[in-house]
């Protein structure tokens, strides 16, 4: 994928308009608990501003569905960037109208101003023409620097394009890019994905897109008692989606038709009831009674998921191995992440339980790349072409 970046326009003197992905977590004070996504953006503001122009910043935070709630205020995220760049971080309560307009034209070169929330209008998520032309007006370049909302066709991700003179991606944006479409166009093999998580619904299109990409599927959490059933495996109260079933069976047997490696679960952690203080045992394959539910991948799971994870030379991880979230569970997803931080493949984590997972296992930082769009991660996987991203200039 062959898209213009920052560095391929003359930015000096010129007012930009990029859309980040700033919808980071806030306690019942309004305060960042979580500043991951204005960091992350950090090296494509910095770089905007040291070629000599000023910049106007646009997101979404939460779900405010219309309304302007002040529980989904963007200031918050203009006083912590203003603490990150060490620079007056000026703030408008709109991301268009009059104000907005007057605020933009005034701004100089280095100065810095964000806009409200997108999403306090109906028509940022409507990709409204009249919306989009608004706040293209505003620039006379667009930047893209919001994967997370990249697969959404909104106004400041897709519609602002059309009337921008100039729509090109942030580094953020391209690293996305290089890491995810062009690792999945031609990945180095052996070529492993690991996929969890609850459903086969929702990674159904994920082993669709890469059966004929992959050579070895890894497949827990939830999603693996609806293989299992379909197999005629007992999985006694785990999680199942029976209607899922034939999709399932048909995936493994095509994955066999295409010499392709499926690995499921070959022993389970199981409770009788599922809380944090559950008595757990570990049973074989056909070993899950009526009254249990498996919550994790066993020992001998976990053995085996290493010996294929140290082979690779090129891994994508998408969904934890059980239920994470309560500590004795978690055991299975843990020991995943750090096989990939020990690996020595190109090591790419998406989705937000996965990434979860490492932060908490303090593995981030051995791992190749960590997306930072969850659904966007996913839809690539997917094979997918997300519309923010296709409405950019070509190179």
């Amino acid at each position: 994928m062959n898209k213009k970046t920052v560095k391929d326009v003359n930015l000096n003197g010129k007012k930009v308009i990029i859309r980040v992905d700033f919808n980071v977590p806030l306690d019942a004070n309004g305060a960042i608990t979580d500043d991951t996504r204005i960091q992350a953006a950090l090296p494509t503001i910095q770089y905007i501003l040291e070629q000599g122009a000023s910049l106007i910043i646009m997101s979404h935070l939460g779900r405010p569905k219309g309304e302007a709630k002040p529980e989904f205020s963007l200031k918050p995220c203009a006083v912590r960037l203003g603490e990150l760049l060490d620079n007056e971080v000026h703030f408008i309560n709109d991301c268009i109208g009059a104000e907005v307009e007057k605020a933009a034209a005034e701004l100089q070169p280095g100065d810095v101003l964000m806009l409200e929330n997108t999403r306090f209008h109906n028509e940022e998520k409507k990709n409204d023409d009249e919306f989009s032309k608004k706040l293209a007006s505003l620039a006379d370049v667009y930047v893209n620097d919001a994967f997370g909302s990249a697969h959404r066709a909104h106004a400041s991700t897709e519609g602002i394009t059309k009337y921008a003179a100039v729509s090109v991606a942030g580094f953020l944006l391209e690293k996305e890019i290089q890491y995810l479409a062009n690792t999945l166009a031609s990945p180095e093999k052996p070529f492993v994905v690991i996929v969890g998580g609850a459903k086969v619904s929702s990674k159904l299109n994920v082993f669709q897109n890469l059966l004929d990409k992959v050579d070895c599927f890894l497949v827990a959490g939830g999603m693996a008692y609806t293989f299992l059933k379909s197999k005629g495996l007992p999985i006694g109260r785990s999680l199942i989606e029976t209607e899922m079933e034939v999709d399932a069976f048909n995936i493994m047997k095509e994955a066999h038709a295409k010499e392709v490696d499926f690995r499921l679960p070959l022993d389970h952690v199981v409770v009788e009831e599922i809380k944090d203080d559950a008595k757990l045992n570990i049973v074989g394959l056909n070993g899950i009674q009526d009254n249990q539910a498996a919550v994790d991948i066993g020992p001998k799971t976990i053995a085996d998921f290493k010996k294929v994870i140290a082979k690779a030379k090129t891994i994508v991880w998408n969904g934890p191995m059980g239920i994470f979230e309560i500590d004795n569970f978690a055991k299975g997803t843990f020991e995943v992440a750090k096989a990939l931080a020990a690996s020595k493949a190109k090591t790419i984590v998406g989705g937000g339980d996965s990434v979860a997972a490492l932060k908490k296992a303090g593995l981030t930082d051995k791992i190749t790349h960590v997306s930072t769009g969850g659904g966007a991660s996913l839809e690539m996987l997917e094979g997918k072409l997300l519309p923010g991203l296709a409405a950019l200039d070509d190179k």
